[in-house]
């Protein structure tokens, strides 16, 4: 059994009881259910915005405790502050060390784009992050059937959010419905090996369709790296680890994001 394997049956048990301790008629409840949430898409579009989608992670099943006591405040805002086009919150608790509460304390304080990051796998979770203020919810390819993801879709485009489907190889992107998402990212990281490459990125971008936008996601090290990828056609980058192993992570983001601008001025 594979970390990803062990990941969705935690899940499962963990969304049954949830279920029975917020029952769907509560979630709709929350001061955010009947917001309108923001275009991930339309940020990433933008020409004046860096496509970098900021992550606030806390540790990672492969690495451990990255920076467990960051504070979710400072760190977002100061994500924002510093160029990036949009947040990404890990919200899985066992495994990340993340929390839905996370995620609702950047809502508070940011007016962007908000992708919830988690292994988003029944009905259920797709209710749940629009009551905790996520615009866009990540579906997983490598754990969905083609069939799961456009019912998944469906809820998600009901309440207003965005679908974000992640895949790692061809034959996950061949099962991708389309017509149904509205951003496609490729995660460079093997989710069951854990090995990294930003070529994955690279070699799958000419199967992804134009109208999608796509977002390269995970082992994005340097302003290179995000060059390269921008002018390999995309448009997003999600970066986590990268700014979040340092003690001030919106700091690192910032020069980055300055780094990244630089070189694209200068070429």
């Amino acid at each position: 059994m594979t970390i990803l394997d062990e990941i969705v049956i935690a899940k499962r048990k963990e969304v049954a009881q949830r279920r029975e301790l917020y029952p769907v008629k509560l979630l709709e409840k929350s001061v955010y259910f009947n917001g309108r949430p923001v275009s991930l898409k339309h940020y990433l579009e933008r020409s004046d915005l860096s496509g970098v989608i900021a992550e606030f992670k806390r540790a990672s099943p492969s690495k451990g405790a990255i920076n467990e006591f960051a504070d979710v405040e400072t760190v977002t805002i100061g994500y924002m502050q510093g160029g990036a086009s949009a947040l990404s919150v890990l919200t899985d608790e066992q495994f990340f060390r993340g929390s839905s509460k996370d995620l609702e304390i950047a809502r508070k304080f940011n007016f962007c784009p908000i992708l919830r990051k988690d292994f988003i796998v029944d009905e259920y979770q797709v209710v749940e992050s629009k009551s905790i203020g996520a615009d866009v919810i990540l579906l997983i390819a490598a754990v969905l059937s083609s069939e799961e993801m456009t019912g998944l879709a469906k809820t998600a485009q009901q309440l207003g959010l965005e679908v974000l489907v992640e895949v790692h190889s061809k034959d996950e992107l061949e099962k991708v419905p389309f017509e149904s998402v509205d951003l496609v990212g490729v995660n460079n990281r093997d989710l069951n090996t854990f090995e990294v490459s930003i070529d994955t990125s690279i070699e799958l971008m000419p199967f992804i369709p134009k109208e999608v936008v796509a977002i390269s996601e995970s082992g994005l090290e340097s302003p290179d790296d995000v060059v390269k990828l921008k002018k390999a056609g995309f448009q997003g980058f999600l970066i986590g680890e990268r700014f979040m192993k340092e003690s001030r992570p919106h700091e690192s983001c910032r020069r980055f994001i300055e780094q990244v601008r630089g070189q694209l001025g200068a070429s």
